[in-house]
């Protein structure tokens, strides 16, 4: 390709091409993929996705895991770092009848459509939308229905679903002008040039090729365009064995058993555009709607910026800082005598720093919170980390540690040369935690306080148990493998530091085979739950940030689909 011409395709739009020829991207761009954060059914790992996509010179993908935005910020992260392009999206549930119907054998089967954050706004309503179904349309599945998806369509790119889509359904059992009818409709909500009739490359399975024909005249008669997509649950062809041993885990089945779930006869890991283009020879220009459609996504998260909630002031004050002036000074008459010169010096400089910061209601709604409790007769601990450093947070009652006493630094907790968020550990009576929750919700609403979710992972042993089990081999090998991982250590560590791991694994090839599976299912996230004290509290309603769902063993609270460290994030 001529220079000119190069930059010729480049201005016509086409998608972050580099000038190298090894690093010129193909076409197809992946916009339906499942990760392991859609639980035990994807196994695809962040990390895995990156490299291939690097391998297949791809310019990037979109995550579009089951319902839930769990994995988007990690993939936003390390795509962005890559420098490849992270298209955010979810493959949503629709319920036919509304999400807020819940009948037993009515409601339990509902529709997939896949949403991609087409914009800012695109990802606002996308949260919104996961969050809706989570918090109300829940039943088996979370679930929203098609007149919420109209509310909040704004901004968002939609693909008629996999196998599993409204469209792909209909073309089972009704005609084709009711098909087009609905897909006009759905073309409607999100607008001309958003919606897109998706097929998919299984056409060894005579049912896809049949939707697929059906699909094709439905886009013909609407004018809809297609897009391809391959609905990858995994990265390589090689770990379609793996991703089946997945799926038995998540239905507890052995290898004699139909987890119900199987795959198998699907291809569904990240296909080459030369795969794709093989797979479906007449449909380039659906292939190449992928990459249109990826050229269209323009969303970027804004990370380092801190949203601080204001803490609520009595009827009578009207400025957070002079209200926690005031606190803090009755504190210190209590803490100190008034003839102590350094600790009054002290404690100007720290309020000095905290005005500067911008920290003040941040003060306030920890001692608040602190007070609130031990008020009412839960043990709270005196204070550690470097909080312990501060004399405002001794005189507001949040620590039981007069700094000067021992010589603690108030700058290694906030420091005004650099400025970065003041971290201050607090422990309540584990019994009597959830109270404190419950206060903070009356205090500042359910829709801006929520508890953070948390990952279980399949670890070395708790895996090589599983996959023995679901492998259906005698639980004395899993027993045996587990106990020859030294505790803590990853598999792939283990077989270089355990001899008698080598040997096994070496001599017996049900222990190779067991082995080989784990490597693959490590580090796959098992479950999600929620953490045992993480809280967030939010200036504004949390779904305007991030994804809520029901925290576990709670329908009175919600917690954030983000883990801690992408909520700080």
């Amino acid at each position: 390709m001529g220079y000119a011409q190069f930059f010729i395709d480049s201005f016509a739009g086409k998608f972050e091409r580099y000038l190298s020829s090894n690093k010129i991207v193909v076409s197809f761009v992946h916009l339906h993929v499942h990760s392991h954060y859609s639980l035990l059914d994807g196994l695809g790992k962040i990390d895995d996705f990156v490299t291939k996509c690097q391998e297949l010179k791809m310019p990037g993908m979109a995550l579009t895991d089951h319902g839930t935005m769990y994995g988007v910020v990690e993939f936003y992260q390390k795509f962005t770092k890559a420098g490849l392009k992270p298209i955010i999206g979810v493959e949503a549930y629709v319920a036919p009848n509304g999400h807020t119907q819940k009948r037993p054998k009515i409601d339990e089967k509902p529709y997939h459509l896949v949403l991609l954050a087409k914009n800012n706004q695109g990802y606002k309503n996308l949260t919104k939308l996961v969050s809706i179904a989570h918090l109300e349309g829940f039943y088996y599945k979370p679930r929203v229905d098609k007149k919420t998806i109209r509310k909040y369509a704004e901004g968002i790119i939609a693909l008629s679903g996999c196998p599993a889509g409204i469209l792909s359904q209909m073309s089972k059992k009704d005609k084709l002008e009711k098909i087009s009818e609905t897909a006009l409709e759905w073309q409607k909500i999100f607008g001309q040039g958003n919606f897109y009739i998706e097929i998919q490359p299984h056409e060894q399975i005579s049912e896809i090729k049949k939707m697929n024909q059906v699909l094709r005249k439905v886009s013909q008669v609407t004018k809809i365009p297609l897009v391809i997509t391959t609905d990858s649950h995994y990265c390589l062809k090689n770990d379609q064995d793996a991703h089946e041993i997945l799926l038995k885990i998540n239905t507890a089945s052995t290898s004699k058993e139909d987890s119900g779930m199987s795959l198998k006869d699907f291809h569904l890991h990240l296909h080459s555009d030369k795969e794709i283009r093989k797979l479906m020879p007449n449909d380039s220009e659906a292939i190449d709607n992928s990459e249109k459609i990826a050229d269209k996504i323009d969303f970027k998260f804004k990370f380092g910026e801190y949203i601080l909630p204001a803490f609520p002031l009595p009827a009578n004050e009207t400025d957070s800082f002079d209200y926690m002036k005031k606190l803090v000074y009755q504190g210190f008459k209590k803490r100190y005598k008034k003839n102590n010169i350094e600790a009054r010096k002290q404690v100007e400089y720290e309020l000095e720093v905290i005005k500067k910061t911008g920290y003040t209601d941040y003060f306030l709604i920890v001692s608040d919170m602190i007070n609130w409790a031990k008020n009412q007769g839960i043990m709270v601990g005196p204070g550690r980390g470097s909080a312990a450093g501060s004399i405002v947070s001794y005189c507001l009652n949040i620590t039981s540690l007069n700094p000067l006493d021992f010589g603690l630094i108030f700058e290694r907790f906030l420091n005004p040369e650099r400025i970065s968020m003041p971290d201050i550990d607090v422990d309540y009576a584990d019994d009597r935690r959830h109270e404190v929750i419950n206060y903070l919700v009356r205090k500042y609403g359910t829709d801006r306080v929520a508890q953070i979710i948390t990952f279980g992972i399949m670890k070395s042993r708790m895996v090589v148990r599983d996959v023995t089990r679901a492998l259906d081999y005698p639980y004395a090998i899993g027993d045996q493998i587990a106990k020859s991982i030294p505790m803590g250590m990853a598999l792939e560590l283990a077989l270089k530091s355990s001899s008698d791991l080598l040997g096994l694994y070496n001599s017996n090839p049900d222990v190779k085979k067991v082995i080989d599976m784990a490597l693959k299912l490590e580090n796959v996230a098992r479950h999600a739950s929620t953490h045992a004290a993480g809280v967030v509290i939010s200036k504004e309603p949390l779904v305007n940030y991030l994804p809520l769902q029901r925290s576990t063993g709670s329908n009175d609270i919600a917690s954030t689909q983000f883990s801690m460290y992408d909520v700080e994030t």
